[in-house]
């Protein structure tokens, strides 16, 4: 079974591509949201009470996350602590997750894919793009951010230049390029591999 990375700046489309790689039978793992299932688990949930107290949980099902962005996204030293708390747990219930699939090859969605070194895992990779102008658009109206706040996370990602010259395939994601085209081209040079 190949492993298929999927990357691409914040707001570059990423969920959207994913859903439609689902929609045509390709399981997909999305590290960003059992990244943030972690948070809930005993050990990870010990240490990030550790470094954030007790108020960064709202309740049992959902954590604070303006306050974790506040504070990570101020602090390379912060975020790399956080990130070595997160990545093995997210790494472990990625292991369980692709002992039950059953594809040809699946799709791990990740917006840290490069920085997290996880693509050295993957057999090939694909990066979402998208110009980012038209990402932080996508990005202020979706989470109702500020401007700087998308900046001072995007600071945090890969640059598009290096991104893309890591990447096997790429997806342009503008408003005038269809995307499903492109997909279905990747779908099909990936099938060929397998």
């Amino acid at each position: 079974m190949l492993k298929i990375g999927l990357t691409g700046g914040i707001g570059s489309g990423k969920t959207l591509v994913s859903l439609i790689f689902k929609n045509i039978g390709i399981p997909v793992f999305c590290a960003d949201i059992e990244a943030k299932n972690t948070y809930f688990e005993n050990e990870v949930r010990r240490q990030m009470i550790n470094i954030f107290g007790k108020n960064i949980y709202i309740d049992e099902t959902r954590i604070d996350k303006t306050l974790i962005a506040s504070k990570i996204f101020n602090n390379k030293d912060l975020l790399e602590k956080v990130n070595s708390i997160i990545h093995p747990a997210v790494c472990k219930r990625f292991d369980n997750w692709l002992a039950k699939q059953k594809s040809a090859y699946i799709i791990h969605e990740a917006a840290i894919l490069f920085e997290s070194g996880f693509d050295k895992f993957m057999d090939k990779t694909v990066v979402v793009n998208a110009p980012q102008d038209l990402r932080i658009m996508r990005v202020m109206s979706r989470d109702n951010q500020s401007y700087q706040q998308i900046i001072k996370r995007m600071e945090n990602q890969m640059n598009d230049d290096e991104r893309n010259a890591r990447a096997d395939f790429i997806i342009n994601n503008y408003m005038d390029i269809p995307i499903l085209p492109q997909i279905l081209k990747i779908h099909e040079a990936i099938k060929k591999l397998t």
